[in-house]
């Protein structure tokens, strides 16, 4: 039990570390020409905050878990990318079939953001956990 609380700590860390530069970096370029009108002004937290519980959750169960069982960090890196580019895939098609302004680009974009960012997480997260923490 004590390896999935300090993964969920550190998956946290990491996660939280990769989408602040994503997001500071491309919310401008990427998102706000296409998206502009339907962004809020200001940053909702309690919607964020719960995203990220659910999601880090899923990092864990369905990425890490299965590398921490194993005690192959590699299984983490292909079961965190797969998780990720599904749950992008889910958001961004269907954010592109029911709103008038969401693009290609967006999707494309952000399926490989969540894919990179959730096998990259995944894969340290386990690889740290492996390493330094005692089942």
């Amino acid at each position: 039990m004590t390896q999935y609380i300090v993964a969920y700590l550190v998956a946290a860390v990491i996660f939280g570390i990769l989408d602040f530069l994503w997001l500071s970096n491309m919310a401008s370029s990427l998102y706000r020409p296409v998206i502009g009108e339907i962004m809020a002004d200001e940053f909702r937290k309690a919607p964020a905050a719960a995203f990220y519980f659910i999601y880090l959750f899923g990092i864990v169960w369905f990425g890490i878990k299965p590398a921490l069982i194993s005690g192959q960090w590699t299984s983490a890196l292909l079961n965190g990318a797969l998780f990720g580019g599904i749950a992008y895939a889910t958001y961004d098609l269907t954010s592109q079939a029911v709103l008038k302004t969401w693009s290609t680009k967006i999707t494309l974009y952000d399926i490989a953001w969540g894919t990179f960012a959730t096998g990259t997480t995944a894969a340290l997260t386990a690889y740290l956990i492996l390493r330094f923490v005692k089942a």
